[in-house]
């Protein structure tokens, strides 16, 4: 890598580039690679309603305690010294997760989709600023599905970004953009870094200085989570529409849910960090806890009818301090309306396994 190789137009300053920032070790290398080849960078972070430490930042800190963590991208950025814009993308994205069309990765992960989208967006913001390219952090074969050789071009062409989007680290791997065409880029400044391995990307990290970033696979996406892809696929399977809500996105990766009818779920927290993030979500929800003794808080989704509600109080029962109790007062609330169930509190984890999700 070779500073100050790029080439402006005549008569013009520094070329700008759009740089696709998360915070992770990829894309920070990438950051720093582009300005060290004398570009100006702005960086752009999209957030889809499923990033993992941004969700706990908007609802206040994580679920079981109460840590506020910092944002990635705005970190990264800040250590770079470089302008970045965090663009809400989160309403829109209801449609590209629920009907990709390119399919899912191994769990509920629009992948290429996802890219494509997030291309197109950055596209306008290029356009918008007058920049030349967008960059990113991508490596060739890092990721199964959009990281490929076949789909990276496919992503490229559907978002309208052929020949204008950069991917440094694995630059000498890939067909030459149209900035390394016009001469604002030189092919031996790229990297050829490829496959699932970080040692390449950690050396170069020490070498300009890198020394803190989240963990180098990066991951921040809850769909790209076995547990979490299970509950969100049973959502959208047992509602009358394929919508989710913002306030859904959180309630998937809060405590333990179980499927106890059609249209009735039921959420028991299992900390107090949990039980007081539960309590937000219950103004339209039934609440249900034990009376007499210490325990979760739970929320209980749908209409309810006798037998479900018998069920949910059940293993509501079993989680608290009562559980070897013969019988255990749990008391159900929405709104105005209250009443009380007396049950026996399931005796084994394994009569529950079935409504697990």
């Amino acid at each position: 890598m070779v500073e100050g190789s790029v080439t402006p137009k005549p008569g013009e300053g520094r070329p700008k580039a759009i740089g696709m920032i998360s915070g992770g070790l990829d894309s920070s290398l990438a950051v720093r690679m582009m300005q060290s080849l004398g570009f100006e960078v702005k960086a752009v972070s999209f957030y889809t309603g499923f990033c993992i430490t941004e969700t706990h930042r908007r609802m206040g800190g994580r679920p079981r305690d109460g840590a506020i963590p910092r944002s990635e991208p705005l970190y990264a950025a800040a250590e770079a010294g470089v302008e970045v814009e965090l663009v809400d993308i989160s309403d829109e994205y209801v449609d590209i997760v629920t009907n990709p069309r390119f399919g899912y990765g191994a769990n509920m992960n629009p992948c290429i989709d996802c890219r494509i989208f997030m291309m197109k967006k950055a596209k306008e913001i290029m356009e918008a600023e007058g920049a030349e390219l967008v960059f990113t952090g991508e490596v060739l074969g890092q990721r199964p599905k959009s990281q490929r050789r076949d789909t990276l071009r496919l992503i490229e062409r559907e978002s309208g970004l052929e020949g204008r989007i950069l991917r440094p680290l694995s630059g000498r791997h890939l067909p030459p953009t149209v900035a390394e065409k016009d001469g604002l880029i030189r092919r031996e400044d790229l990297l050829s870094i490829k496959g699932r391995g970080r040692r390449e990307q950690i050396r170069l990290a020490e070498k300009l200085g890198l020394l803190e970033y989240p963990q180098p696979a990066g991951g921040c996406c809850f769909l790209t989570d076995e547990s979490y892809s299970r509950r969100f696929r049973d959502l959208i399977e047992n509602r009358d529409t394929r919508r989710y809500t913002k306030d859904d996105v959180v309630l998937l990766a809060t405590g333990r849910h179980f499927r106890i009818g059609p249209g009735e779920k039921l959420i028991v927290a299992r900390t107090d960090g949990e039980n007081l993030l539960l309590e937000r979500y219950a103004k339209e929800r039934w609440s249900l806890r034990a009376l007499e003794h210490k325990g979760p808080l739970a929320l209980c989704e749908g209409s309810p009818e006798h037998q479900v509600r018998h069920l949910a109080s059940r293993i509501v029962a079993r989680y608290g301090k009562g559980r070897d109790e013969k019988q255990v007062r749990i008391g159900w609330v929405r709104g105005e309306e209250s009443f009380e169930l007396h049950v026996e509190p399931f005796d084994d984890d394994a009569l529950i396994e079935p409504y697990r999700l």
